[in-house]
Order: structure tokens, then C-alpha cells, then sequence
């Protein structure tokens, strides 16, 4: 995966210097934030610790927390540029892969907590949770730092997602703003949603409590699911019910966001596991 982000940062570099001649008012700030860094990884601890600082712990300790996070584990900057391929794959409003890099909230607040996540894995809870604060307070994204999740991710919009402790998204998976993935009320242990590869979540979408959503489902905007979703089906509505099925087999990909409406459907269906 190395080789992969060798080629985003490649694409980075040249769309960065595109844009500098398109503007040069530019230049400044993109030599500062992509064409002055050494590698992708150092660009994404430099624009993270420059977004998350505060005047108690400045961009300098930042840095002191994200390089030797990003050193040690190589797979977390492998992911942000999956994350970057699927956006700019995904996104017909992204300008290349710069626009997302630089401006897009949802990936930050993702590679955000790709560190803090790790954080947490290494047994330094408090500095993982001052890091998943700060990326709620800066981004307007609640994700918990134990939640699990894959990569090739697209959070379009993402102000107002939430993504509880015990949840995992797997690979491929695109979700829109107000999404989230939460429990059911005062529960403790493994309490919320599982999300397999492939899938679309619309925005506004509530899923709540430890339940399936299968490989390339699709969730319709606005619906709130209580139980488990069988791969490649289709869920809507408040309570959502399976409606149907999505055109291709992975909705996330594709984005397509209309729901084909197939009557008689049995109901029990909805509920069966994979």
C-alpha cells in the first residue's frame, strides 16, 4: 500500500502546483500545506495539528503525537489515500484529490481519528480522547476513538455524523451528513451498529443498537433502522423496511441515492442475519 500513497502524493504535489498557477494568491498556503512536506504523511500530521491545536497544546506537540503514530503504523496514512481515491472517485463536486485534501471536513475528521483510534489501541485514552473532543468541537464529527473502521471511506457533508464506541464500518463504505451509527439507549458492551463493505447510508439516517447492516446495502435518507439488513437489499422509511434492492453491487460506489420501491417483499426477510 506504500506504493499508493507514493501516487496520491504524487497527484497532490501536481494538483497543488496547477492550482498555484491558476492563482498564485495560492501559492503561499499550498507550499506551506502540501509542496514544503516531504511525504503524504507528513502533510496529514502538518494540516491535522494545524486544525486541532489549541493554545494548551499547539500545533509542535500535535506534531509530536502524529509523526511517531504515522512512523509506526504506515497503514494509517495507506488509508487516507484510499480514503482520497474514493473520494475524488466518488464526489463529482471534488476538484481532483487537492480539493478533499485540503478542504473537505469529513476526511479530516476521518484521518483525525485514525490517529486517535490508534491512540487508544496503544492504551493512551486520555490523549485519544482529547483528540476525539477536539475533532467533534472542530469538525462537528463525534467519532469514538475504539469505534473500527475501514478504509476507502467517503464522509460527504459530515456535519452531524456520529459513530458510537463498539461500532465498525467495514471497506468502501459512503456516508452523508447527520448520519448515525448509535445505540439504543443505556446498554453497555458491544452496543452498536456493524456496517459491512460496500454500503450507502444516506443522510440523515439513524441506525441504532448492535445490528447487521450487510455487504452493498443501501440505507435511504432520513430512515431509522432497528434491525438487521441483509446484504445487497435495500433499506427505507421510520421504521426502515426492505424495499427493494440496489442497482449495483456496491451503492457505495456508485452514490446513487434513489430507491426503487419493490412491492411484496416479506418482512421476515428484514430481519434474517447473513
Amino acid at each position: 500500500m506504500r506504493s499508493v500513497s507514493k501516487k496520491i502524493w504524487n497527484i497532490l504535489r501536481s494538483d497543488a502546483q496547477a492550482q498555484i498557477d491558476a492563482d498564485a494568491l495560492l501559492s503561499g498556503y499550498l507550499q506551506c500545506m502540501v509542496l514544503k512536506r516531504d511525504s503524504l504523511d507528513d502533510a496529514l500530521a502538518h494540516m491535522l495539528s494545524e486544525k486541532l491545536s489549541t493554545f494548551c497544546v499547539p500545533t509542535t506537540v500535535l506534531r509530536d503525537i502524529f509523526d511517531p503514530a504515522l512512523t509506526a503504523a504506515p497503514e494509517i496514512g495507506d488509508a487516507a489515500a484510499a480514503d482520497l481515491e474514493a473520494i475524488s472517485s466518488r464526489d463529482p463536486a471534488a476538484l481532483g484529490m487537492i480539493e478533499p485534501f485540503l478542504h473537505y471536513k469529513g476526511f479530516h475528521a476521518l484521518e483525525a481519528f485514525r490517529l486517535s483510534h490508534w491512540l487508544w489501541l496503544q492504551g493512551r485514552k486520555p490523549l485519544a480522547l482529547f483528540l476525539h473532543h477536539r475533532i467533534a468541537e472542530v469538525f462537528s464529527v463525534d467519532i469514538h476513538p475504539a469505534a473500527r473502521i475501514g478504509k476507502g471511506i467517503f464522509i460527504d457533508h459530515a456535519t452531524g455524523v456520529v459513530i458510537g464506541e463498539t461500532a465498525v464500518v467495514g471497506d468502501n463504505v459512503s456516508l452523508l451528513h447527520e448520519v448515525t451509527l448509535g445505540g439504543t439507549g443505556k446498554e453497555r458492551g458491544d452496543r452498536h451498529p456493524k456496517v459491512g463493505n460496500g454500503v450507502l447510508i444516506g443522510a440523515g439516517a439513524k441506525i441504532l443498537g448492535n445490528v447487521r447492516i450487510g455487504d452493498g446495502a443501501k440505507i435511504g435518507a432520513g430512515s431509522v433502522v432497528l434491525d438487521h439488513v441483509p446484504a445487497h437489499t435495500t433499506a427505507a422509511g421510520v421504521p426502515a423496511r426492505i424495499v427493494g434492492h440496489p442497482r449495483s453491487e456496491s451503492p457505495a460506489l456508485s452514490m446513487d441515492q434513489s430507491i426503487d420501491i419493490e412491492a411484496q417483499i416479506d418482512q421476515s426477510y428484514f430481519g434474517s442475519m447473513l
